[in-house]
């Protein structure tokens, strides 16, 4: 890397710090980047607090996985496109073979016993979006300008629920931060970074991403095929802010409006990923291993795989060679801001239509999802005792 002594890193090194993180890091993409901090910064000094934060608000910025997309951008100042490789696969591989191995499964839980798992797993994702909700609100909406943002946001998507309007919803909110919250600070990180390549090599994987963007859908039909399963999840992965949780709607819209995969399927894979390690975004490995397209069950979750995270990493690698000139914007940071204030209320409209009116079936569900919230909100557990208590108090009542 240049501007910092800090030396490369071998391929071997960084799957392996890779790996104990797609292994162990619990608690969703907020936590994850707590998990790199501790990791890159304190214990192995790979960067410095300046060069993590810039890092940081690049993978903020742009939409996508922002864990992922973090993990990315280490990999590869450290070790090249090899070193990128390593550590999205080290970070990801592991979650993904455990939802593919659920994806399996899934067809066993059709009994009484299976049925409540599956039901419990919607309520897990009822208290967990619902507390990534309360703190996102927080952090990304601290003034009444901002919730504005975000109440409108919410509105709008709950009477108009469409892919199209997510991203109307999301344009307007960075228009609307432009225009209203003047003031917003901007990220002055005084260490620079740099990367092996220069801008032409930026512009051109900036241009892959918005050719694949705008050329996929004219190829796409449908009918579940690879190709319009590539295009979906392209899609669902270009549109996303936010990352994480975000992503939910967006997923909801491509697979399950076009019914390739069934309300129930979707929520139940979507609490189970609350139970593993590492990305959120590995959820798009379950959903197209159930995705019947005839090509099988692996290769067409390895393409949803591939297409979910390849746009947020396209995106980040462009940007990398351009950062040091538009970190300093005032217009950018108002933009980023206006954008996360309307993702806010994208992720209030989710919570309710579809995760709310498809998981709570009466008061003793929502009664269940309360505590798992509060598991998480008030007591801080670890989101597997979330899963398991929401499971647990699903299934006794049809055992007892």
């Amino acid at each position: 890397m240049a501007g910092n002594k800090v030396r490369r890193r071998s391929a071997r090194e960084i799957f392996t710090a890779f790996l104990r993180l797609g292994l162990t890091s619990f608690g969703g993409p907020i936590a994850h980047l707590g998990y790199f901090r501790t990791e890159f910064v304190e214990k192995r000094a790979w960067l410095d607090e300046q060069q993590f934060g810039q890092l940081l608000s690049i993978s903020q910025f742009l939409p996508g996985p922002a864990s992922s997309q973090l993990g990315f951008c280490i990999g590869l100042l450290k070790g090249g496109w090899l070193g990128a490789l390593c550590a999205f696969l080290a970070f990801t591989l592991p979650s993904v073979m455990l939802l593919v191995v659920f994806a399996g499964l899934s067809s066993f839980l059709s009994g009484p016993v299976g049925i409540a798992i599956v039901h419990g797993l919607k309520l897990v994702a009822c208290a967990v979006v619902a507390d990534a909700l309360l703190g996102m609100s927080r952090n990304l909406c601290p003034d009444a300008k901002r919730r504005t943002i975000a109440v409108a946001a919410a509105a709008l998507l709950l009477v108009f629920s469409t892919s199209y309007m997510q991203l109307l919803v999301i344009l307007l909110g960075g228009i609307a931060g432009v225009l209203a919250l003047s003031g917003t600070a901007s990220n002055n990180a005084a260490t620079p970074i740099s990367v092996s390549f220069g801008k032409r090599t930026g512009s051109v994987l900036i241009t892959v991403f918005f050719a694949l963007l705008f050329a996929l859908p004219l190829f796409a039909s449908a009918a579940p095929n690879l190709l319009s399963v590539a295009e979906a999840f392209y899609r669902a992965g270009a549109l996303v802010f936010g990352g994480g949780h975000v992503v939910l709607p967006l997923l909801e819209d491509s697979v399950v409006t076009q019914r390739w995969v069934s309300p129930d399927q979707f929520l139940s894979g979507y609490g189970a990923s609350q139970a593993i390690p590492g990305p959120m975004f590995a959820f798009s490995a379950y959903l197209g291993a159930l995705i019947p397209t005839g090509a099988g069950a692996l290769l067409t979750a390895a393409v949803a795989l591939i297409f979910m995270f390849l746009p947020g990493f396209l995106l980040v690698a462009g940007v990398l060679p351009f950062w040091s000139s538009v970190s300093h914007s005032p217009v950018a940071a108002r933009v980023i801001a206006g954008v996360n204030a309307a993702v806010v209320g994208l992720l209030g409209a989710a919570l309710y239509n579809p995760i709310f009116t498809s998981g709570i079936e009466g008061t003793q569900d929502l009664a269940i999802a309360l505590v798992g919230f509060g598991l998480l909100a008030v007591w801080r557990v670890s989101p597997l005792f979330v899963v398991l208590w929401c499971v647990l108090a699903s299934v006794v009542p049809v055992l007892i």
